[in-house]
């Protein structure tokens, strides 16, 4: 069974269509790159379907279900630039946030919630920042705690939108990894990327994207030059030998 089945999805802000009947199914155990030009509907993608942004037509499934019936299954790491790193909070707290579908918003967490925050800011490289408030990390630094927070979920999918934008080559290096390892275990993984020359280095399936789907598959056999060429209005130098 596929973990995600999108069927039809058309999506718009105001009067402008962003999205375009798209169609397309994710198997179990990939991970996955979208990507496309500016303004190709990638991040308003991730939004329809976890039902932050409302849908014009189309359908979603997750394992089968609803969202609603698999959500603690789903994880979603946004874009750094929508949170507001000012809200007085530590690390720790962050973490601690993906933990309330397991704890319930009006209880404590207990020892174990507060072991296993802890384990994934170690995981990330995060445990001697536990006590740090979010506003005194860098760029880099909130997005590893970001990641531990969807890591502490323990979800079988996980959505994240641009998770490599404007973090240092370690950072990058720290999540790639643990994305990495993510599939190993059999979880899957789908990305928002922006960096054409890396996509096939770290994802095996790509989902080219604008508006519409432009091909969607294993990496090694849709991320060509006339796809590319097809999602980015040709106006896109490729990067490879002819």
């Amino acid at each position: 069974m596929s973990v995600l089945k999108v069927q039809g999805l058309t999506a718009s802000y105001r009067k402008n269509k962003v999205l375009n009947d798209v169609t397309f199914e994710v198997q179990p155990g990939s991970l996955t790159s979208i990507v496309g030009p500016n303004g190709a509907g990638k991040s308003t993608l991730l939004k329809v379907m976890l039902e932050l942004h409302p849908k014009l037509s189309g359908s979603v499934s997750f394992f089968g279900s609803t969202l609603s019936r698999m959500k603690t299954r789903v994880g979603y790491v946004p874009q750094r630039g929508s949170v507001d790193w000012d809200f007085p909070t530590n690390a720790l707290d962050v973490v601690m946030m993906g933990l309330y579908g397991q704890v319930g918003w009006l209880k404590r967490p207990n020892r174990s919630h507060r072991e296993k925050a802890m384990a994934s800011l170690d995981q990330m490289g995060m445990a001697d920042y536990a006590d740090r408030q979010i506003s005194q990390l860098s760029g880099g630094q909130q997005q590893r705690v970001f990641l531990a927070r969807a890591l502490v979920q323990d979800a079988d999918l996980y959505f994240m939108d641009e998770p490599l934008a404007g973090v240092d080559a370690a950072t990058e290096r720290a999540i790639m990894t643990t994305l990495k390892e993510l599939k190993m275990s059999g979880k899957t993984v789908m990305v928002v990327h922006h960096d054409l020359q890396t996509v096939e280095e770290y994802f095996d399936h790509v989902l080219l994207l604008n508006r519409g789907v432009v091909a969607h598959g294993r990496t090694e056999d849709v991320f060509t030059k006339d796809n590319v060429y097809r999602a980015y209005g040709g106006t896109l130098r490729w990067m490879k030998e002819a």
